[in-house]
Parts: structure tokens; sequence; C-alpha cells
């Protein structure tokens, strides 16, 4: 039997990559990309690529938090299993509390060794087939309504299958942009809605989901401040569009509490709020169990982490919703490998053993190595 691949070097490393334009939502604004890289090698010549990107304003992080704290695990992990998922995971879970995003960059790298050394795409590793077409959505920054509905038509026009429409902002001024939108792309095009907690309580997103319910939109992400979790359950039994649940669902232990409520029909789970693939497995799997339908995105991840997160949606029946558009935005794509966007959003996936991606080593500043 050959030895077991010993975690031998990490190396931490920025992403600093403008957008083509500002992406505004109704947290603020971001002009560019500030992501943390993570290599990690191994003794058996095994070596695995992470990502995160790291969000203030919902889990708290900065790349300069990830790269601190990304010291510790660097240090911790040198000398282990690359095979122990559970053991390394359980192990940063022990060192620090939260800090989901760097978790998540250590989490993929460790899942990317573990798939090449099964000689098995991600996917596989994680139980799932590539037998079902992803496509993800196109999203409108938040804005004027003229330049919304501007933004929805062009997404139209190149042939995105959904839109996503960012809102938040005053309620009148949300209807108003909706209503653009829909009367620029006509009545057919599929729409979801992310209103990143923008609305102040239950009765005033009540009253604008039921004035958006003529415009045919499949579900409505996070609608109120994260910390009313305990009024979802009502306003989500009142609302004529589908609830999901994105700030308020981090963890598998949210999930279990969501599920508990009976809360809303839909979770949004991405890497960077869960801690990375073994956790977010955990909560797919309490998604399934449940009956509640699962939407797999991400924060603003290059295409790497964006294919960690596809190889995730190709892993659980309960994915039917796919939000990967922000490598899009980039003005660069340090990517070499990883999926790639086919027409009408269609994601093509790798096949090749393990993530199936890895970093253009001009885009990347080492901060650390051990």
């Amino acid at each position: 039997m050959a030895a077991a691949p010993i975690i031998t070097a990490v190396s931490l490393f920025r992403l600093d990559i403008p957008l083509r334009e500002p992406f505004v939502i109704s947290l603020g604004p971001i002009e560019r990309v500030q992501n943390v890289a993570v290599h990690i090698q191994t003794s058996a010549g095994l070596s695995g690529w992470g990502e995160c990107s790291p969000f203030a304003t919902i889990n708290g992080e900065t790349a300069e938090t990830c790269l601190a704290v990304g010291r510790l695990f660097a240090r911790a992990l040198h000398g282990k299993n690359a095979l122990d998922i559970a053991g390394n995971v359980a192990l940063m879970d022990r060192l620090i509390w939260a800090n989901s995003s760097i978790k998540s960059a250590f989490d993929m790298a460790l899942h990317d060794i573990a798939a090449q050394h099964a000689g098995q795409p991600l996917y596989q590793f994680l139980g799932g087939q590539n037998d079902k077409p992803l496509h993800t959505d196109m999203t409108v920054s938040l804005g004027p309504g003229e330049k919304m509905a501007a933004d929805a038509l062009r997404f139209q026009q190149e042939g995105f299958t959904v839109i996503k429409v960012k809102l938040g902002g005053h309620p009148d001024e949300d209807i108003a942009r909706m209503g653009a939108i829909r009367k620029a792309i006509g009545p057919h095009l599929p729409l979801r809605i992310d209103a990143n907690q923008g609305w102040p309580d239950a009765p005033t997103a009540l009253k604008v989901l039921q004035a958006l319910a003529p415009f045919g939109i499949q579900h409505c992400e996070e609608p109120i401040p994260r910390w009313l979790f305990t009024e979802l359950p009502q306003l989500s039994a009142a609302s004529p569009i589908p609830i999901m649940a994105d700030e308020s669902m981090c963890s598998p232990h949210d999930a279990q509490r969501l599920i508990a409520l009976k809360a809303c029909p839909l979770f949004n789970v991405k890497l960077g709020k869960s801690g990375g693939l073994h956790h977010a497995a955990n909560i797919a799997g309490q998604a399934a169990g449940a009956g509640i339908g699962l939407q797999v995105g991400g924060f603003m991840e290059s295409r790497l982490g964006m294919t960690a997160a596809a190889h995730l949606a190709l892993a659980s029946p309960a994915v039917h919703f796919c939000d990967f558009d922000t490598p899009l935005m980039f003005t660069e794509d340090p990517v070499e490998g990883g999926f790639q966007f086919g027409p009408n959003g269609l994601i093509q996936m790798p096949q090749t053993p393990g993530l199936g991606a890895a970093f253009s080593p001009r885009f990347l500043e080492v901060v650390f190595s051990v």
C-alpha cells in the first residue's frame, strides 16, 4: 500500500484583480477582487489549490484576516495526512471559531489532493456524476432602474437563460426597478432577486414581494436582516415568492436550525460561508433529507473557486440553481483549466482528476510559505 500523502509545504497568495465595473449590492459596492489563494504540496508529489473571497459585511473576513489565520492553519497542518479531510477540518475548527472563508480555501485544496489521489474528478469523489446540465444566472447590479433594465436586456441578448437582480434599496424604488427590467426583457425570461438583507423588517419585505409577484420571479434571497431569522417562517408562509436563506444560513448548525423552524423552502450554499466542501456537503445532505432546494453560489471567487462550487452542485440532487457568474466580471482571468462558460451560461466541467484548475503564477503575490 502506498504511503499516505503528507503535507510538506503550504503557500498563501494574494489575488487582486479589478472588476470591469463596480458590482453594487445593498451592503455596498465592490470594485475589485481581493482574494486569497492556498497551495498545498505533499510528499507524494500531489498538490492542491484553494481560493477564498472574504466578504467583510457577510463573513467578517478580509484578505488580511485570511492571511493571518491562514498562517496558523499552514503551520498546524504541516506534517498531517492530506487525505484526512475530516480530521484536518476539525483541527481548523478547533484552532479558531468562524473564519469560514479562509477555512474553505484550505478545505478546497485538500479535496483537490484527495480527488487526484483517487484518480477521480472532484464531483465523482464527492459522490456525484456529470449527469445534469449546470447553467449559471447573470446578475444585474443594484443601481438606477434605467441602467438595471439595460443590463438585463444585454444579458438576455447574450443568451443567459435566467437573470438575477440585486435589490434591497428603498421598497418603492425596488418595485420600480423590477418593473423597468420586466418591461425591457419581456414576460418570459425567468428572474431571481436578492435583497442581501436590505429590507428592514418582515412587513416591509412582504409588501415588496407581494408587489413583485406578477413579475415571474423564481425566488428571493435573504429579504430581511439575518438576525431576524425567527421571522422567516411567517414571512415565507405569506410570501407569493419562495424565500431562499443566504446570510442566515452559513454553517451546518444554521441549516439544522432553519430546518427545525421550517423557515423557508430554499437555501443558498456557498463554500466561503460554510467553511468548505466538507461542511457544505453536510448542509446538502440535511437539505435533501428535509426537502429543501439548494442554490450553489459564491462571493467574488475566480473560476477556480467557482469550479469547486460547481463540483459540489453535481454531487447533490438537492441543487436546482447555480450562481457562478462573478468570474465574468473580472478584467482578467487568472485561472488555468477549470470550468468553462459555454453558450447560454452553460457550465462545462473539467474531467481531469481533482479540482481540474490551477492559478497562473503571474497573477499571484506570495505572502507566506512554510
